[in-house]
């Protein structure tokens, strides 16, 4: 995987909405946030539009990613927020110049199309991370931002969750991929689809019901894109619904019993994903798992590139 160079001091961010539309009011927090951190600050020209529930028509969007795709003063690319829209402009992207100057692309839930799309077409790193929606003070995250800023400026190393009674233990090395599981579900049979042979796969979702959670689990399953995992990270599965129906399974549970099978390890409840914090990854990067009954960490040191 090719790995995008590290920000420093003075370089510039730009941030575009490719997905769902945002009020400026939701932005303009995060902007003055980066700019402390020593970086300068670009917006996409149609980044506060509004066209249903996208930021603006899909060219609009188009044009501000592309831009920043293509402008070499520009060293790193966050997404506003998620929603939805992103696999509407993937395909019209052209990355030519982006593969000849690799930088990171930042974001998570809808910007997992991104994430599998580098990976999957480029073999080009990307990172997971919060987006300016949580910068706000109505419920400030200043743990999310300081671990995007780390991740930007290359300075992380491991993560560490708290045992878990589903866990499985393990241990486990490998290139992780994967992000929100609704939407690696939308991509299920594109180019962009995930191989998760001999893979960590890192999953994450938000306001499912239950039994759609079984439903994209039995997908996976179908697919084969559980049974060769190298491991499994399993994210925040937060507000989930029992349908009509009365399915009430709980979303872990699902994931337990849909792997039961496999012998890979296995770590629940690590803290990122749609809520608070969501600690930064580094998708495509080689990296270690380590599960037990004293310590969950996932590791991006360099000697973890080696096998």
């Amino acid at each position: 995987m090719i790995r995008p160079p590290s920000l420093r001091p003075g370089d510039t961010l730009g941030i575009a909405a490719p997905s769902s539309c945002l009020a400026e009011a939701e932005l303009m927090p995060a902007v003055e946030l980066i700019r402390k951190w020593g970086l300068q600050v670009v917006l996409g020209q149609h980044v506060f539009k509004s066209r249903n529930s996208f930021a603006g028509s899909d060219a609009q969007r188009t044009a501000d990613f592309q831009r920043m795709l293509d402008d070499p003063s520009v060293h790193a690319i966050l997404c506003a927020r998620g929603g939805y829209g992103a696999i509407r402009i993937i395909e019209t992207l052209d990355f030519t110049r982006f593969r000849s100057n690799p930088k990171w692309i930042a974001g998570c839930s809808d910007v997992t199309v991104f994430h599998s799309f580098l990976q999957q077409q480029l073999g080009i790193e990307s990172l997971h991370s919060a987006m300016p929606r949580v910068v706000p003070p109505k419920r400030p995250d200043p743990v999310s931002m300081e671990s995007l800023r780390a991740a930007l400026f290359g300075e992380i190393t491991r993560h560490t969750a708290m045992p878990h009674r589903l866990n499985r233990n393990g241990e486990a090395r490998g290139t992780l991929v994967g992000g929100n599981l609704s939407v690696l579900f939308s991509l299920a049979g594109s180019a962009m689809e995930p191989d998760t042979r001999g893979k960590i796969l890192f999953i994450e979702d938000l306001g499912e019901y239950l039994y759609h959670i079984d439903r994209m689990l039995m997908n996976l399953q179908l697919r084969g894109m559980l049974a060769d995992l190298s491991g499994l990270v399993v994210g925040a599965m937060s507000g989930m619904k029992v349908s009509g129906s009365g399915y009430r399974k709980p979303a872990c549970r699902i994931i337990r019993d849909a792997v039961e099978g496999f012998g890979y390890p296995v770590m629940f409840g690590f803290p990122a994903g749609h809520e608070h914090p969501n600690l930064s990854l580094y998708m495509g990067r080689e990296v270690e798992l380590r599960v037990s009954e004293g310590e969950c960490w996932l590791g991006f040191e360099e000697a973890c590139r080696v096998k």
